[in-house]
């Protein structure tokens, strides 16, 4: 009889060890589930964060990576009417603004101000390389000159302005100085638009060479009888990772003044966009970091566009003297 007792107590012990296995799986389960169902519920994609520039050497890009969301527990727990449209329109990434000192042109642009006072056809060249051919661009639309276009013909309604795109990818000055007279002046353009430099910093050229052929454009160009307004190279983190950048963009600035043309500063105005405004690099250049994106061609455009309408109507009195001098 002892015996049996002492079988059933050990049934029951064992019976009741088993029961709390099972009840410690439940409430594991459980527990996972419900931390599942919150956390699809409560899991929100971050947003990029801008990187600020610093003073001891140049910005290097910086990625933001987002975790992947848990997965629900079943499909009824999933309601996508929460979820975010995938044809929805985004907000723009950032307002078009730049220093009015480095959006400004210095001189009148005399031979566009008189086509435009005649009610003539207006031509503009814009060469370059890669930048102006819109690598980086999502379209060919989408590039700086197609963008620029559009802008000129909101700015002179009823007006022809033709836009037109020279630009070759890795070409550098003495590569477009020799497709001058073929894509350039045969055009009878009167205004160029030249970017110029950045694939000569790219590359390493030395900057005396470059300074010699700059000022030969220069006046092929002139000669020709066009406005001409020198771009210089972009603020991205490849062209800033090479040391003759800064003087490269001096160069430019240099050639300007003295030939009497005029300077966009793209350069500056990008590391105004980054150093003050505190927009990050993925917000207006590629991920390739050389290139520009649909966002920075088209505030490039819109700068770039009102700065040449101030410089087409300036007050005559003023254009003038400037031709006397």
């Amino acid at each position: 009889m002892n015996a049996d007792k002492q079988t059933i107590s050990a049934c029951i012990r064992r019976a009741a060890a088993a029961g709390a296995v099972v009840a410690a799986h439940i409430v594991a389960l459980h527990a996972t589930a419900q931390a599942q169902v919150q956390g699809a519920a409560h899991f929100v994609a971050p947003a990029v964060t801008p990187v600020a520039a610093t003073a001891a050497a140049p910005p290097a890009a910086v990625a933001a990576v987002a975790g992947p969301a848990a997965r629900p527990a079943s499909r009824d727990m999933v309601k996508p009417a929460a979820l975010p449209s995938p044809t929805a329109p985004l907000p723009p990434p950032a307002a078009c603004s730049a220093p009015a000192e480095f959006s400004h042109l210095d001189h009148p642009l005399l031979h566009t101000m008189r086509r435009l006072a005649n009610g003539e056809p207006l031509t503009i060249v814009a060469i370059g390389s890669s930048s102006t051919a819109g690598a980086g661009a999502s379209a060919p639309a989408a590039s700086y000159p197609s963008r620029l276009a559009i802008e000129l013909k909101t700015r002179f309604p009823g007006r022809d302005v033709a836009v037109l795109n020279r630009g070759v990818n890795g070409e550098e000055t003495d590569n477009m100085i020799a497709r001058f007279d073929a894509d350039v002046i045969a055009a009878h353009p009167q205004l160029v638009l030249w970017q110029v430099g950045t694939n000569s910093v790219l590359r390493d050229r030395a900057l005396a060479r470059h300074a010699v052929e700059l000022r030969q454009g220069i006046a092929a160009l002139k000669a020709a009888g066009a406005d001409v307004v020198l771009i210089d190279p972009q603020y991205v983190p490849a062209v800033l990772a090479k040391p003759e950048t800064a003087g490269m963009v001096d160069q430019i600035a240099l050639a300007a003044k003295e030939t009497d043309v005029d300077l966009f500063r793209r350069f500056s105005i990008m590391r105004n966009w980054y150093e003050v405004q505190h927009l990050g690099f993925d917000v207006f250049v590629s991920p390739d970091h050389l290139h520009m994106n649909d966002w920075s061609y088209a505030c490039w455009a819109k700068l770039l566009g009102a700065a040449l309408a101030e410089a087409a109507t300036r007050p005559i009195a003023a254009a003038s003297a400037h031709l006397g001098h």
